[in-house]
Formats: structure tokens, C-alpha cells, sequence
């Protein structure tokens, strides 16, 4: 057995973070790497030594692997802890790592190069005898004949990245004529995310859930599993919800699921912490999906039901002990779910957003834990995924669960960049996954136009006024120093009332606001009143009795004029006009193509003087690690291209003219 003492975490965010926090706990010594956009992220500040890695773009920094062996070099680190993403599925890293005498805190480069290729792990489980959907695997990656074996196999199809995960390199089809050209762009993405161009294609099994086994070997033989999670709320397949155990699980089906995970692991002699995924239909026949040969994104719902640190599992098993419980040991208690919250614009089809973090506050409650990478003042990148944090919460029950993670998303507090908080709350109020009934097509199939959240309500408005009216007021009884505490909000005429115009949005409104005390306030908007009363007040959360209930609200004031408010379904900008001087209305242009998101432009299909037809595809843009397509606002002659393949673009910038046909 050799004893790790420092640990290098080959990765950034929230798994980076996670991992540190473990590996402090057993005593260890941390090492952080980071790429130039993430210099000051919370990960490095989280560790005891940090290394630059490289450029901004992952493949110049978390992707290179010699400038992480180096830093491990530099530093003294015995283990190198890949995280998820990034090598920690990467063959030629892993062997790496043992030949610089390095612990590889991972299963072994062989496993890896099975399961880590959707190809070859399907044909060792088909060899295994484990069940697999239908499809094809095959060394010919001939356009010519995925098409062939897409068309005999019957629509719809998936197409899927052989290597990787995560959603990237993979379409569904439904159509024959849009085989080639979902062909081409799983394949572009596919290289892009992995450097792996191959691809293989299944049946499409719809109505299906997600089910998935964590399992664990160690290197004496011994192979468990930890029960499984169900990841069945996906959009584009990334997993949005998961929990554990799975609602419809019976100790019949566990036993059989976990066995084939079991015996997946065995047939490749794995090592470490595993997932074996499996499709389970409507009838409850399972099939193989994939082995991801590292720790899942999900992984805290699996602690919360065992009881156990995976991570610490991970770390002992790496260094030659044996796995520290049997599978007699193992049992699930109480019911755990996560979301995964996410910078990105569920109104514009969940585009991903990214900028700086105004505010980034989160409440704690019993049985309810945050994974997060950032803090207030730190920023979303646009070269890596968009999430924010996890939000996991534990139950005696599954509806216990349930309401503790509604209770515990509508506290926290995000602003600065459009983020789902208000779409995942939605889809744990549905009646479909309150009963446990969710299924993989489930938000494609009710969201298909992505998820628009409510208007802000007239009370969540007049909170918002009054807050910048109290603000405002602390600032004024700041800069008057010789003002006696006593006479805080005090007036000799008694209430007094004021009129301002505010913007919400694409809302213009004029308010009344009467105070009669540096705490009590009336305010009239919309043809409705609301009384608010200020109760505690801090940098970043403010507490008003509102018609006289409760609520506990999360703010940010970027300047006199604006105050952002975090209420418990949506987010609330509320711009007082009076303060600013009103800005010139631009005339609209229908036929202006911005970039939707900050990212790089990889391909122009259309030059100027070319005409276009709505809809019409122009580009294709990447951002966050996927590709998306830029179509044709509206039918005309291009006018203008400012974008040139290969540059990095910010949300909102230009990269076409339009001039729009005359009757459009």
C-alpha cells in the first residue's frame, strides 16, 4: 500500500472544490491547475498550492496533459485526482501519470480505453452477455454507411459520440434526410469535445428512463454496487433532475440491475469508482447505454442515501486498500435529489450564459447540500460548462426531498447571468415527477420552445421599490454624518408619498410610494396596493412582511438606478427611469444576426450578397462545449458579414446584416 499525501485535482468548479474538500479532511495536501480565465477562481483559492496550466480554451490548459504533469512535478503531488470531464477518461493521461510514478486516482488505462469508447464497450458487454440496445458499433465510419445502418435499423435513430459523454456529438433522428447533415455536426462536436470523430448509432427506445449503477472495485477482486439513480429529466441529453433511489424501483429489478453493473465492471477488470447506465423501458427490460469510468456529476445523491464519501472511497482504493464495506453493507436510507443549476436563458431555447456573478448567495438548510465552483464577484466563463452549482437535498421520503430542494432553490440568490433556477422549480412542481413518472423525453416533449418563467407579480414589483427606496435611504444617512441614529426615517409632515416611473423588463409602470416610517411603505402599481415592511436587511438578502406575509429575498443593486431581486419563482430588474436620463429607443432590425451567447464562430454558411430564406441556417456557433446553429431571423439579401470563422464573440455582437424582403 503506498500513502498518498498530496493530491493535484486535474480539473476546476465544483468537483474541484468537492474533491479539496475531502482530500483535506483525510489530511492531505491539495494542488489546484488553472487555465488564465480561471486565475481567480474558487478552486484555486480553495487549495494549498496552485499551478497555471495554460491558456483560456480547455485544450490549451485542462486538456494538457503534460503542463498538469508538470505542475504535479513542481509541487511534489503523489496522485492526480482527474475529477469528471477533461482526462479523467483520457487512456493516454492515465498511463501517463504511471509512468512519471504517479497515482492515477482512477480505474486503469485498459478499462478506461473499453468503456471510455462507446464501440468497443458495447461489444465487451455484448460478449458478456450484459443486455444492450440494438445498433451499430462497427469500425466502417463511412458516411455511406451510417446512413445505411440508420436507415435498415428503422427512425428514430440516436447518433452518439463514441467517446465521451455528456450530451456532446449526439442527435436524434427522426427524419432520413437530415441523417447526413446530424451526421456531420455529431461528428464536428464529437471532435471537438474528445478529439474523436467516430460515431455509433442505436434504436431509439422512447419513453424510457434513465437508470444508472454506481458501482466500485478494488484491487483485490471485490466489486459492489451502491444502488442505482435515476437521471431521467434530461434536455439534450445532460441530466437536469436525478435522485436516488429510483421512484419505481423494486428489490427484484435493484438485484438484477446491479448484478449486470457488477458484471460489467468484472469483464474489464475495473478498478475505482464507476456507472454502469442502462435504459429501462415501460415494460421494465434494461439495457446497456454506456460505462463512465469515473466519478458522475450525480454522485452526491448516492452519498446521501449510503452514507458513505465516494471520494474518500476513491482516494483509498487508489492507494492499495481494500474497498472499506461489502455489498451486504450497503443499504439505501431515505430518498435524495439533485438539480443542477445552470447559467443559461431557458426562454431562448436554454442558450448558455456567461459574464460576471453579482451575487451568489446560499442559504443553508438541514438536509439540503451545494456543490458549487463560484462565489459572489467570480464569473461564468464561456469556455466551459455552464453549470453553477448542485443543489441536493435529503429526505425520510421522496416528497420530504422534494420540498426541502423547492424550499432550498427558491432561497438562493443568483445574479449577473440568466440562469434555470426558475425551470427547475417548475419541473419539481409537475405532477408527472411529483408521481414519479419522468421519463427521457419528458422536458423535450413539453418544452420543446424552451421554458418561459412568470412575470414578476405586482407584490414581487412593489418589493423590489421599496428596497431601492430604502437603499437609497441608507446611502443618504451614510453621507450625512452629523445625522443622529434616532432620526432615521423620520418626517415632520407625516406619511409622505412619491411618484416614480419604473422599467421591468419590457414593462413601463408608474408607482406610488407613501412611507411613514424608515420601515412601513404602501405602494400603488398596476391598479393594485401592496403594503410592505421592512423586518432585517443585509448586503445581500432583505426580509419584508409583504401584505403581511413573510418573504426573505436575495438583491443586488448594480447602481442607483437598478436593484436585481431574487424572489422565490423569478428574478426581478427593476430600473428606476427618474434616476437615468431615458436612452434613445434603437429602431428595430429584424435582420440583425447576433451571437447568442459568448463563444466562437467555427463555421459561415453565407456570404454578403447571398439571398437567404428564414430559418434558413447561416452559422454555427460554439459555446460551452456544444454547437448551435444560427438560422435566419427573417427571408432576404445578406448585407454585411462582420464574423470570420475562428473569432471569439461576445452575446450581442454582430455577426450578419439582413436586409429583409419587402412583404416579410
Amino acid at each position: 500500500m503506498t500513502a498518498i499525501q498530496t493530491v493535484l485535482v486535474a480539473n476546476r468548479g465544483e468537483i474541484a472544490v468537492r474533491v479539496m474538500r475531502t482530500a483535506k479532511s483525510m489530511g492531505l495536501k491539495t494542488v489546484a491547475v488553472y487555465s488564465d480565465a480561471d486565475a481567480n477562481a474558487l478552486h484555486v483559492r480553495t487549495a494549498d498550492m496552485a499551478v497555471p496550466c495554460g491558456g483560456n480554451t480547455a485544450g490549451e490548459s485542462y486538456l494538457n496533459g503534460d503542463a498538469i504533469l508538470e505542475a504535479a512535478r513542481r509541487t511534489g503531488a503523489d496522485a492526480i485526482h482527474p475529477g469528471y470531464g477533461f482526462l479523467s477518461e483520457n487512456t493516454g493521461f492515465a498511463a501517463a501519470c504511471a509512468e512519471a510514478g504517479i497515482i492515477f486516482i482512477g480505474p486503469p488505462a485498459a478499462a478506461v480505453e473499453v468503456m471510455g469508447d462507446k464501440a468497443l464497450a458495447k461489444r465487451a458487454m455484448l460478449e458478456a452477455k450484459v443486455p444492450c440496445i440494438p445498433g451499430y458499433q462497427g469500425e466502417d465510419q463511412s458516411d455511406d454507411t451510417l446512413c445505411r445502418e440508420a436507415e435498415a435499423m428503422g427512425m428514430p435513430v440516436m447518433i452518439k459520440a463514441a467517446a465521451g459523454g455528456g450530451g456532446r456529438g449526439m442527435r436524434r433522428v427522426a427524419d432520413p434526410e437530415q441523417l447526413l447533415q446530424s451526421i456531420a455536426l455529431a461528428r464536428s462536436e464529437a471532435e471537438g469535445a474528445f478529439g474523436n470523430g467516430d460515431l455509433i448509432l442505436e434504436r431509439a427506445i422512447e419513453g424510457a428512463r434513465h437508470v444508472e449503477v454506481q458501482v466500485f472495485a478494488d484491487t483485490y477482486g471485490n466489486v459492489i454496487h451502491l444502488g442505482e439513480r435515476d437521471c431521467s429529466l434530461q434536455r439534450r441529453h445532460q441530466k437536469v433532475v436525478e435522485e436516488s433511489p429510483c421512484p419505481i424501483m423494486t428489490p427484484e429489478l435493484r438485484e438484477a440491475m446491479g448484478l449486470a453493473a457488477v458484471e460489467a465492471a468484472r469483464a474489464v477488470n475495473y478498478v475505482g469508482a464507476g456507472t454502469v447506465e442502462f435504459l429501462l423501458d415501460a415494460s421494465g427490460e434494461f439495457y446497456f447505454l454506456e460505462m463512465n469510468t469515473r466519478l458522475q456529476v450525480e454522485h452526491p445523491v448516492t452519498e446521501c442515501v449510503t452514507g458513505f464519501d465516494l471520494v474518500q472511497w476513491q482516494i483509498r482504493v487508489a492507494q492499495g486498500e481494500p474497498l472499506l464495506a461489502t455489498q451486504d453493507d450497503i443499504h439505501l436510507f431515505g430518498h435524495a435529489i439533485e438539480v443542477r443549476l445552470c447559467a443559461e436563458d431557458p426562454a431562448a431555447a436554454f442558450l448558455p450564459s456567461a459574464g460576471p456573478v453579482s451575487l451568489f448567495s446560499v442559504p443553508l438548510e438541514e438536509g439540503v447540500r451545494v456543490d458549487s465552483g463560484i462565489e459572489t464577484g467570480d464569473a461564468i466563463s464561456p469556455f466551459y460548462d455552464s453549470m453553477v452549482a448542485k443543489v441536493i437535498a435529503w429526505g425520510e421520503t421522496r416528497e420530504t426531498a422534494r420540498l426541502k430542494l423547492r424550499s432550498a432553490l427558491q432561497a438562493i440568490a443568483l445574479a449577473g447571468v440568466t440562469h434555470n433556477r426558475a425551470f427547475l422549480l417548475e419541473l419539481l412542481d409537475q405532477p408527472t415527477f411529483i408521481e414519479g413518472g419522468a421519463t427521457t423525453d419528458y422536458i423535450d416533449q413539453h418544452y420543446p420552445e424552451g421554458y418561459s418563467p412568470a412575470q414578476p407579480s405586482t407584490a414581487s414589483l412593489a418589493a423590489g421599490i421599496v428596497l431601492q427606496q430604502i437603499l437609497a435611504a441608507e446611502q443618504h444617512f451614510a453621507n450625512a454624518l452629523s445625522v443622529n441614529e434616532e432620526l432615521r426615517g423620520w418626517v415632520s409632515t407625516g406619511p409622505v408619498t412619491r411618484r416614480h416611473t419604473y422599467e421591468a423588463g419590457h414593462t413601463t409602470f408608474t408607482a406610488e410610494i407613501t412611507s411613514s416610517s424608515a420601515e412601513h411603505f404602501s405602494v400603488t402599481l398596476m391598479e393594485a396596493t401592496h403594503t410592505v415592511t421592512l423586518q432585517t436587511l443585509s448586503t445581500d438578502r432583505v426580509a419584508f412582511l409583504i401584505d403581511g406575509q413573510r418573504a426573505v429575498l436575495g438583491y443586488h443593486q448594480p447602481d442607483a438606478a437598478v436593484v436585481m431581486l431574487a424572489t422565490d419563482q423569478s428574478e426581478v430588474s427593476l430600473t428606476n427611469t427618474d434616476l437615468i436620463p431615458p436612452e434613445s429607443a434603437e429602431d428595430a432590425q429584424g435582420g440583425k444576426v447576433q451571437a447568442p451567447m459568448h463563444g466562437q464562430l467555427i463555421s459561415l454558411l453565407v456570404e454578403a450578397d447571398h439571398a437567404v430564406e428564414k430559418d434558413q441556417r447561416l452559422a454555427v456557433f460554439e459555446a460551452m462545449k456544444m454547437q448551435h446553429e444560427i438560422l435566419a431571423p427573417v427571408s432576404g439579401v445578406v448585407q454585411q458579414v462582420n464574423g470570420q470563422v475562428g473569432q471569439q464573440m461576445a452575446a450581442g455582437d454582430v455577426i450578419m446584416l439582413i436586409e429583409e424582403a419587402e412583404g416579410e
